[in-house]
């Protein structure tokens, strides 16, 4: 189990650590908003930032954060003991967005994107009022397979989750450490730390989304080919612009014609090596 649980972390932090890098995602001095729900992934978020923390040259802050949205039940008290038996600096902000979103919203329909949207806001507000300079999320690299088929399938674009991006108010910049992490070891990680997991009790009764319909079809994906789910990470980390449709993306690169020997060579499957490369270690 301990030897489980150590191959886990360095290859969840090895990850995390080429995110980070990659998109220059912590400086000197930052300040950083920890948004922690109680599920896995904001829990091992939190974790392995706070390892990073202790080992980086880089000197920065973490500001752990939770949000009571007034959910009936809610068992904060679990996380928040958690977080001061583990010494974490952590604060539970007391939100019923609960009121508003079950009076917007009719019984039976989705409550998710309307509950996300206040829960943002109020992590924006927060940032500016504890003086952070980035917000952390815990989208990891299934949330943003699952974002590109969403986009593809039902919105008509071609994008997925951005693992750094600056906020519509121009203020706050949101940074996802995990968007190279597999949710399948997340999950496992989860189980062996033993983190107090909180339900939501209000989506998760909700089963037909969307999200988790593209979900299920990237795991139906992933067990009829295994390594599916790297391959797609993969290609999100090697574009190739002069092959898309986008005139506007195109007069951007000033762009006047695409280069024939480029598309033969890209035409067909990845070759051996860098699949096999792709298929353990792409983003990590």
């Amino acid at each position: 189990m301990q030897a489980e649980f150590d191959a886990l972390e360095r290859k969840l932090s090895r990850a995390m650590g080429r995110a980070i890098g990659d998109f220059s995602m912590i400086s000197e001095g930052d300040r950083i908003l920890v948004a922690v729900s109680g599920g896995k992934d904001s829990y091992t978020m939190a974790y392995l930032l706070r390892e990073f923390q202790r080992k980086s040259p880089v000197r920065f802050e973490l500001e752990v954060v939770n949000i009571d949205q007034g959910h009936p039940g809610y068992p904060g008290h679990l996380l928040a003991d958690y977080m001061k038996r583990e010494g974490y600096p952590f604060r539970m902000v007391h939100e019923n967005t609960y009121a508003v979103v079950t009076e917007k919203i009719p019984e039976g329909k989705t409550y998710c994107s309307l509950c996300s949207r206040l829960r943002r806001g109020i992590l924006y507000g927060l940032a500016q009022e504890l003086g952070c300079t980035k917000i952390a999320l815990g989208h990891h690299r299934d949330d943003v397979l699952a974002t590109l088929l969403l986009n593809l399938l039902f919105a008509g674009k071609l994008g997925a989750m951005p693992a750094k991006l600056l906020a519509d108010d121009g203020k706050n910049v949101v940074i996802r450490p995990l968007v190279f992490c597999a949710e399948e070891e997340i999950r496992r990680f989860s189980e062996l730390k033993e983190f107090p997991i909180l339900p939501c009790d209000l989506c998760g009764s909700q089963e037909n989304l969307q999200r988790k319909r593209m979900n299920r079809m990237l795991d139906d994906l992933e067990r009829e080919n295994p390594g599916t789910k790297q391959i797609m990470l993969a290609a999100l980390r090697n574009v190739k612009p002069s092959q898309l449709l986008d005139v506007d993306l195109w007069k951007s690169l000033g762009l006047a014609v695409a280069d024939e020997g480029e598309e033969r060579r890209d035409a067909g499957t990845i070759p051996a090596g860098r699949l096999a490369r792709g298929s353990s270690n792409a983003g990590v």
